[in-house]
């Protein structure tokens, strides 16, 4: 895989390369840790966040997330989302999803080992409809350990649940056993909910997703989890409709934990007006949210980014592909 250009960013490095049926765009993220952007308090992280200062990321020794793309762009049309003005999904090749991997492992050959390497299939497309990161995925260690040892892999999943996908049943079973038998747990998959509202679902994600109901029906096939629970994820708008009592009815917090993230400020959310006021600066906004799901039986994690991560684009949503580029500092070098 060639690399055509790299994006540096205050706290990662965003790379579009030539993969075998166009470009491609994945990075590298160096984490704050959890002390310092998120609030759990099933983890004894109690305090709330009232904004999240720039800081330096921990060494990549400590911590590495690397984010690919399992599509050339993608067809969901989420009204939050800037990769659909990439073009519609067409799926990556199993060795394109090695390539991102492994391309980003080899710009840093000073780490020879990490403590966590977070692989998050989530930067452009719809998993689900790629069959070749189930294979991919369960492969992963026999690639990394060349570069990597036996430094510990988590890979994680997100989805938006695709309607029209009729193999979706199926991929999440898949890959719920590759978490617990061959990952024995130390692997994620997260369902982007956002709204436990379905008329303000089917604005969200252009009618593209299952219904709630629909979608607690998958839940309850999947098998227990080992380790960390499935995550259901609410990016926060001002307008957003989250109801713990109708999730608690649906989802079993034996099962399932929550996540609250603000919406991260892509140019679809600006031109369609979602967003998380104050966000970025204050709890106010998650508070109440975060209560009310608690007080139904749920583990909630408050995920909130800095401005140097958000404005860096190496949050979910962007693409440098897209045609917009970072706000914070930033350099590119062109290969």
């Amino acid at each position: 895989m060639k690399i055509e250009k790299i994006v540096k960013v205050p706290t990662g490095e965003i790379y579009v390369a030539e993969g075998e049926k166009g470009r491609l765009e994945f990075l590298t993220v160096g984490d704050y840790g959890k002390d310092a952007n998120i609030k759990a308090d099933f983890l004894g992280i109690t305090r709330e966040l009232n904004g999240v200062p720039n800081g330096e990321p921990m060494p990549l020794s400590e911590k590495w997330v690397i984010t690919i793309s399992t599509q050339y762009g993608c067809s969901m049309n989420c009204k939050f989302c800037d990769v659909p003005k990439v073009g519609a999904g067409r799926n990556a090749t199993y060795n394109d999803l090695k390539e991102q991997v492994l391309t980003a492992i080899r710009q840093h050959p000073e780490v020879k080992r990490t403590k966590r390497l977070n692989i998050h299939f989530a930067r452009m497309g719809e998993p689900t409809w790629n069959k070749d990161v189930l294979t991919f995925g369960l492969q992963l260690p026999i690639w990394v350990r060349n570069y990597l040892g036996d430094s510990l892999i988590h890979p994680v999943i997100s989805t938006m649940l695709p309607k029209a996908n009729n193999n979706l049943r199926n991929f999440l079973r898949e890959w719920c056993l590759i978490k617990n038998i061959a990952y024995k747990g130390d692997a994620g998959l997260q369902f982007s909910i956002n709204s436990t509202d379905d008329k303000q679902r089917d604005y969200l994600f252009s009618g593209n997703s299952l219904s709630l109901d629909e979608i607690a029906e998958i839940g309850c096939e999947l098998p227990m989890p080992k380790g960390r629970k499935y995550a259901l994820n609410f990016a926060l708008a001002d307008d957003s409709i989250i109801d713990g009592k109708r999730l608690r009815e649906l989802f079993d917090p034996e099962k399932f934990m929550c996540k609250i993230t603000p919406l991260h400020r892509t140019a679809s959310c600006e031109q369609n007006g979602i967003a998380t006021t104050d966000g970025y600066e204050l709890f106010t906004p998650y508070k109440a949210v975060e209560e009310d799901l608690k007080a139904n039986g749920f583990d909630v994690i408050v995920f909130v980014p800095s401005y140097d991560e958000d404005n860096g684009l190496i949050t979910c949503g962007n693409a440098i592909l897209s045609g917009k580029l970072p706000t914070s500092k930033y350099e590119i070098v062109t290969l």
